[in-house]
């Protein structure tokens, strides 16, 4: 049976590896797979702003989609073509909304000004939101 003096220490334990784990947990990263164009970096200008404001809780690398690293890092995750904008976080380019809808964060973000033709089902928003929980 333990004793209450060696179930403070294991407790006392537990907590040091929490709060160890929280400290030692890796950044999400945010890769910025896209095309060096005026109007794909004026379409995430803010993303980018809001992922600068972050500092140090996330960690971004931005690739030339147009690159030979851009072209293999879209194939590596089942993609080609021509797709001027795919965010990864942690790898990822689709995440479920709260509401149970999937999101893909490819093309352009939905906005009112972008051609139907090249908007994505994305805004700056679901990528704040998918990043909100892993930053907590």
């Amino acid at each position: 049976m333990a004793t209450p003096r060696k179930l403070s220490s294991a407790l006392a334990l537990l907590s040091f590896l929490s709060l160890a784990g929280q400290v030692l947990a890796a950044p999400p990263v945010v890769e910025i797979v896209a095309m060096p164009h005026p109007p794909v970096k004026a379409a995430l200008s803010p993303l980018r702003e809001w992922l600068a404001a972050q500092g140090k809780k996330v960690a971004v690398k931005e690739i030339d989609s147009e690159s030979a690293e851009g072209v293999k890092r879209m194939q590596s995750v089942n993609l080609s073509g021509h797709i001027p904008v795919l965010i990864l976080i942690d790898g990822q380019y689709r995440m479920k909304r709260q509401d149970g809808s999937t999101v893909e964060f490819l093309n352009f973000p939905n906005q009112p000004n972008t051609p139907p033709g090249a908007r994505g089902n994305w805004t700056t928003n679901d990528v704040q939101t998918a990043l909100a929980e892993k930053i907590k």
